[in-house]
């Protein structure tokens, strides 16, 4: 059965009795939702189409028996302003608070005497650089020539552009060699937060994209790193607050509708081929459409001469992030997270409130170990990853050895980012595209940020914008203030 409709572009009129002007958004994630926001705003008619049972993309939720179980720990920091006035546009923003103050125990089981050796990353209330400075040179986990060695490496830093496309193809550990950081530093120091923020390690990552999340975070305001998390499930902020905010505005959301195909018409509108299933289609018309999917689903439904370069988007590859759920029988930890050293456990985070557990009144504890650049795992079968990660968690935990484990599971997201290698910067398209009235979003696209929840944000404010211009129509949001 194939029905026709002119989707968005029905309903009240313009102030001067024109239509309104209609937009297909592609996508769910944090870019497609944010788009379809700032569009419907600023009084489009917006349909938005999402493949998925829900919103959110790769930052969701699901039910484990009566828990509630994120994909993935997902973090943000203070200097992520585009996804906290997302978060504030959804009132959601207090349901993922920030630190008061950056704060990071960082545990270190590679020490000599084989006892968990405790060091802390945080900062103080001085000016930039001097409000690590206290943090720095008490750091145990390097040895004095080292933490001087990291001083003058930050400088160096500091003086750096980020948007120099000389730095796109140079990588960062490369770079970090010749300013005299040993592999020690590169381990307990830049790896630690680049490993986390970019999803690779420093000699796989352009140097402009680590000079930016270093220089934004570390070297700009001194509360710019302070980390934020939802202490809430996912889903309720990016699923159920983003879509009573979609439905609030205006926006008609099509949950597991896929797009088949785009194409402009003569008069210069264009015409998205919609699909809920065998048999079911539907073709919406809009004025603008934006394509807020992975590079690769971007790619298939472009159409001629979209892109001078098309084939640039299955170049920009994509790093797995892997994560293991365990549950507990007792209280293991008693931090609300903590970064390791010495062992394939990267970060831990304690979620036994968000998932539900606590609610439950049997006690226990639910750690979540999130594992980026996970290439050597992310095919591991459960049983080896079992076998492999507890026993570590027993060396970074004394109380949790002889705990009993109630649950032990895997969640992967083998495409979760894509990955920063030297050069990628080249290959990641504006929002605006050779045919009028397309716009592209993601993570992937140029936003001049890593793929993290505040890049998806902001490509998808840029795609509004750019559409915006083009329907001449003005662009005014907290959103866009934020980038």
């Amino acid at each position: 059965m194939t029905a026709t409709t002119t989707g968005p572009g029905r309903g009240p009129q313009d102030g001067d009795g024109a239509a309104p002007s209609r937009a297909v958004v592609v996508g769910g994630g944090l870019a497609g939702i944010t788009a379809a926001l700032e569009l419907a705003d600023a009084g489009v008619r917006v349909t938005l189409l999402e493949g998925r049972p829900r919103l959110g993309g790769l930052a969701f939720s699901f039910r484990r028996g009566d828990l509630t179980i994120d994909n993935g720990q997902h973090v943000y920091l203070r200097c992520c302003t585009a996804y906290s006035s997302f978060l504030d546009r959804l009132g959601a923003l207090h349901l993922a608070p920030l630190q008061d103050r950056l704060d990071v125990p960082v545990l270190d089981v590679g020490h000599p005497s084989g006892k968990p050796r405790l060091g802390r990353l945080r900062r103080t209330a001085l000016p930039v650089p001097l409000h690590l400075a206290a943090s720095l040179a008490t750091y145990p986990h390097l040895s004095l020539a080292e933490r001087a060695a990291v001083g003058r490496a930050a400088l160096a830093l500091r003086g750096l552009d980020p948007q120099d496309p000389a730095l796109d193809g140079t990588d960062f550990g490369g770079w970090l060699r010749r300013k005299g950081q040993s592999a020690r530093t590169v381990e307990a120091l830049w790896d630690l937060i680049g490993v986390a923020t970019l999803n690779a390690t420093a000699g796989e990552s352009s140097l402009g994209l680590a000079a930016m999340v270093f220089k934004t975070a570390l070297l700009t305001d001194p509360g710019a790193a302070d980390i934020g998390w939802a202490h809430v499930p996912l889903g309720e902020l990016h699923d159920t607050r983003a879509r009573a905010a979609l439905d609030k505005a205006g926006v008609r959301t099509l949950l597991r509708t896929r797009a088949t195909g785009i194409a402009r018409t003569a008069d210069g509108t264009w015409q998205v081929g919609a699909e809920t299933g065998p048999g079911t289609a539907e073709r919406l018309t809009a004025d603008a459409v934006v394509l807020a999917v992975p590079q690769r689903e971007t790619h298939a439904l472009l159409p001629d001469g979209a892109l001078d370069e098309p084939g640039r988007l299955l170049d920009i590859g994509t790093a797995p992030i892997l994560n293991l759920h365990v549950v507990y029988d007792r209280k293991v930890l008693r931090q609300p997270f903590f970064a390791a050293l010495g062992s394939p456990v990267q970060w831990v985070f304690d979620r036994t409130e968000s998932s539900g557990l606590a609610a439950r009144g049997e006690g226990g504890q639910y750690l979540a170990v999130s594992q980026s650049a996970a290439q050597d795992d992310i095919e591991r079968p459960v049983a080896e990853l079992r076998a492999r990660y507890l026993p570590e968690l027993e060396r970074l935990l004394p109380a949790a050895r002889g705990a009993g484990v109630r649950d032990f599971f895997v969640t992967r997201e083998r495409t979760a980012t894509f990955a920063p290698t030297p050069g990628v910067g080249r290959r990641r398209p504006t929002a605006r595209t050779n045919t009028p009235g397309l716009y592209l979003a993601g993570a992937w696209t140029a936003t001049g940020w890593p793929a993290t929840m505040e890049g998806a944000v902001r490509s998808g404010v840029h795609a509004a914008g750019a559409a915006l211009s083009e329907l001449g129509r003005p662009h005014v949001s907290p959103l866009r203030e934020a980038v």
